[in-house]
């Protein structure tokens, strides 16, 4: 896989519609075209979870990716991302600081945890528009 210098990925439940939403979200957003999608469910982001010995059972709705940077599981995830799209978002940082890892966590693992009850789930990945497909990575 090939990717431009300086984007990062976001893996997520392609199943999820809280994290489809969540994924049209940050394109809405993502001004400075950084970030590059894949689902935890392709061959893809199965091989970037095991290149970074992530356990798929433990780590099933978001990890961003900073290629030969670090990566960013759950709540961290989210702040990074955040960070990322600026303006308003990026003050949702201040959770860094605010709340400790531990208790952030168990907040998005209840969220997590119930999305399927709260918000449904498809029986297979939605496809991109022809616009956004670009930022969809294989």
């Amino acid at each position: 896989m090939e990717l431009e210098s300086g984007k990062k990925i976001i893996l997520f439940d392609g199943v999820c519609n809280l994290c489809n939403r969540s994924v049209q979200f940050v394109i809405k957003r993502d001004s400075k075209d950084v970030f590059r999608f894949a689902s935890l469910q392709s061959d893809l982001g199965k091989k970037l979870l095991a290149e970074r010995s992530i356990n798929p059972q433990e780590t099933d709705s978001i990890v961003l990716i900073e290629p030969n940077v670090a990566y960013y599981t759950r709540s961290s995830a989210a702040i990074e991302i955040a960070k990322e799209l600026g303006g308003l978002w990026s003050l949702i940082s201040a959770f860094n600081y605010i709340l400790p890892e531990n208790i952030r966590d168990s907040i998005y693992n209840f969220i997590a945890k119930n999305r399927y009850k709260w918000f449904g789930k498809k029986d297979e990945c939605p496809l991109p528009t022809p616009e956004q497909r670009r930022k969809f990575i294989e």
